[in-house]
């Protein structure tokens, strides 16, 4: 055997839950790979494989046999080791017992402390093959596997039952026994198109093999690429376009090994019902991409991929036509049967309906949210009027049977059913924003009366679930209390909303009334979505220098948060930054350390030297310059014009000694330092971002 050989390992297995391949893929190559690096026999590129029935690893170069190492052992000091007469001590004779070896075959090792014996031991590196089971099976133990299960009468415990186990490095199995298999060189393909067995002579000729003979495509990207293509050109045949949702097609790739693009339709008539539940029932429950034309019109037509290549393609075609069609009837039903009532009937029916025990039902909540939306809508200008009716009519559609049967599409159905009831435009275009943004790349609600709403729900519900002691811990969150903070944040940052978070969580509170104490966990969810912010800031690049500068002085506005965030970066990009920036933290301690708060207004008479004089005229210069800038929320032209303080703060620190020994003096001096603080600190502690 070469010294070197690349190794592969695939477990085959029953289907894998899909929405979990790409992670228990990922997850087992790195355990491999933490495993070799500690065994210290890692190789070189790590390539991964994925499919619906196989985990597999394949990696280059990994040394056949652990490199031979040297150890060294210590024993006794050589004064005890051995008596006057120069004859070996019991912890002398007892330490080379330890070690194989006689006395006289110790070495010695002098150091700092005095000089010891030793023993140099050479330990002989053991075969790869002896260490690759264990390594692999440790891999598999630590998957991240929420529920195991077991088969048949074996204890033996994985996320699906395990069938075959391929174990190689070069041309030779690794004898092996893992998850109750034992290992080979056999793969096995399609489960329809080549069901027997596969002999792999090599790991690299495992994908062409698997590929070639067995109708497999194991590479999860190679497979993906294949399917998104074949979508694509299927869509071009039909002169349509598809929608090729990201996750959806992470998730049919994990769902197939052989993909083959297949067209159906439907029955035209479906296409009165609102496009927004078609495609739903397509891509969640069929797992079909849809059809739009050239003027992006739902098209009566789906791309579905198959898992094999049928000799009667009509026939898996018609297959899918059958199964989409009741659920296209129901849905028809469903539209039909919902506009027979009005919106505004449900409402009672909402008081039968928990939100959650301790805060009571959705109605309640309604009415909550409608109090706190229309305190924002008053300070952003948006339909006093408009928001009063959007309240009240926001989770109706929750009672009808489209929402009941397709969760996914509420909000969107409040604002169909409430156009067609017309309802003002504002009313039913907030009943489907006040969900925005439903995911972290979605878009925002556009209008005040959206915003208004979204804001209002989101931050009764984050008061609510913290005050009945219910807030997310690690990585649990029941009620995506962080989706929550960051949809607000984002809303009230992105759309540019001049409103204190601090304020609006109190008035969250106090309309919680008696159904929980809310008001003593206000600064707690303030805190908490603070957290958020620093991962919207991260995700754009924002060091945490700059983060905790603004946040120090924890502004209560998001937006203004946001305005001093971009004051600071374009700030800290100036060559003035670093040292008025090391100026402020020194400063900082100056004033730390003495009690600035008792001191007296600065009194001229009392400067020593120009320098003083000129400081102070320049920081009563700036000021004037910056405060009405500071007032207007204009904090970077402030902090730009502020960077002209960099020569004089400089020559002040150089020729003036701030703590004089007579006290009026060092007291006015300081009080200068603490204007001159002041001005900065307005927008963020500069300190920090000393580097």
């Amino acid at each position: 055997m070469a010294d070197r050989a690349d190794f592969l390992v695939e477990l085959g297995t029953e289907e894998l839950p899909p929405k979990a391949l790409q992670t228990l893929a990922s997850a087992f190559a790195e355990g491999i790979n933490k495993g070799l690096q500690e065994a210290k026999i890692d190789g070189a590129d790590t390539h991964v494989y994925a499919s619906p029935r196989r985990l597999a690893v394949q990696i280059a170069d990994v040394p056949t046999r652990q490199a031979d190492s040297k150890l060294q052992k210590r024993g006794p000091a050589i004064a005890a080791a051995f008596d006057d007469k120069g004859e070996p001590s019991k912890a002398a004779m007892g330490f080379a017992r330890s070690c194989g070896v006689e006395v006289a075959d110790l070495d010695r090792m002098k150091t700092d402390k005095g000089e010891w014996l030793v023993c140099n031991i050479e330990q002989e590196g053991a075969d790869s093959v002896q260490l690759l089971p264990d390594i692999v099976a440790a891999s598999l133990a630590a998957l991240p596997i929420p529920k195991r299960m077991r088969w048949g009468d074996s204890d033996i415990e994985f996320v699906r039952p395990v069938h075959w186990l391929l174990m190689l490095l070069g041309e030779n199995v690794v004898p092996a026994t893992v998850l109750g298999l034992e290992s080979g060189r056999t793969t096995r393909g399609h489960r329809f198109h080549h069901s027997g067995e596969i002999s792999i002579g090599n790991p690299s000729l495992y994908r062409s093999a698997l590929k070639e003979q067995g109708k497999v495509i194991a590479d999860f990207k190679e497979r993906r690429q294949i399917i998104a293509q074949g979508i694509e050109a299927t869509a071009k045949t039909l002169d349509g376009e598809a929608l090729v949702d990201e996750a959806l097609l992470d998730e049919v790739t994990a769902l197939v090994e052989w993909p083959v693009p297949v067209a159906g339709e439907f029955e035209a008539k479906y296409l009165d019902i609102p496009s927004e539940v078609l495609i739903t029932t397509m891509k969640d429950n069929q797992k079909y991409f849809p059809l739009f034309d050239s003027e992006q019109k739902l098209m009566p037509l789906f791309i579905t991929i198959s898992n094999i290549e049928s000799t009667n393609p009509d026939k898996v075609r018609i297959g899918n036509e059958v199964v989409i069609r009741p659920r296209l009837a129901d849905a028809m039903f469903f539209w039909q049967q919902d506009r027979k009532k009005p919106l505004q009937s449900h409402i009672e029916a909402l008081k039968n309906v928990v939100f959650q025990t301790r805060l009571g039902s959705v109605y309640d909540k309604t009415v909550r949210v409608g109090n706190l939306a229309r305190t924002i809508a008053a300070q952003i200008g948006a339909d006093a009027a408009a928001i009063r009716r959007a309240a009240e009519l926001s989770k109706c559609d929750l009672m009808t049977e489209m929402v009941g049967e397709f969760p996914s599409v509420q909000g969107i159905m409040g604002e169909y059913y409430a156009t067609l009831e017309k309802e003002p435009e504002a009313v039913s275009r907030a009943l489907s924003e006040q969900y925005l943004p439903r995911n972290a790349d979605d878009h925002l609600p556009a209008t005040g009366v959206g915003q208004s709403l979204a804001i209002a729900d989101r931050l009764d519900t984050l008061v609510g679930i913290f005050a009945i002691g219910q807030k997310p811990t690690g990585v649990k969150d029941p009620f995506a209390l962080r989706r929550l903070a960051l949809a607000v944040l984002r809303t009230l940052i992105e759309r540019d909303l001049e409103l204190d978070l601090e304020v609006l969580l109190k008035q969250a509170a106090d309309g919680l009334n008696d159904k929980a104490d809310a008001g003593s966990v206000v600064s707690e969810v303030f805190d908490f979505m603070l957290e958020r912010l620093r991962g919207y800031y991260s995700a754009q690049g924002v060091t945490p220098q700059i983060f905790e500068a603004v946040a120090s002085v924890r502004p209560t506005s998001p937006s203004d948060f946001d305005q001093r965030i971009k004051a600071v970066v374009a700030f800290s990009n100036l060559p003035e930054a670093q040292s008025l920036a090391a100026a402020n933290k020194r400063i900082s301690n100056i004033l730390k350390k003495n009690k600035v708060s008792s001191l007296a207004p600065i009194d001229e008479a009392l400067f020593e030297n120009e320098t003083e004089r000129k400081l102070h005229a320049m920081v009563l210069e700036r000021k004037a310059l910056v405060e009405p800038m500071f007032a207007t929320g204009d904090y970077t032209r402030a902090l730009l014009s502020l960077a002209a303080l960099r020569e004089p703060v400089d020559v002040y620190f150089e020729e003036v000694m701030v703590m004089a020994d007579d006290p009026a003096v060092r007291d006015n001096r300081l009080a200068v330092l603490s204007e001159l603080r002041g001005i900065f600190s307005h927008v963020a502690e500069l300190g920090g971002l000393q580097s």
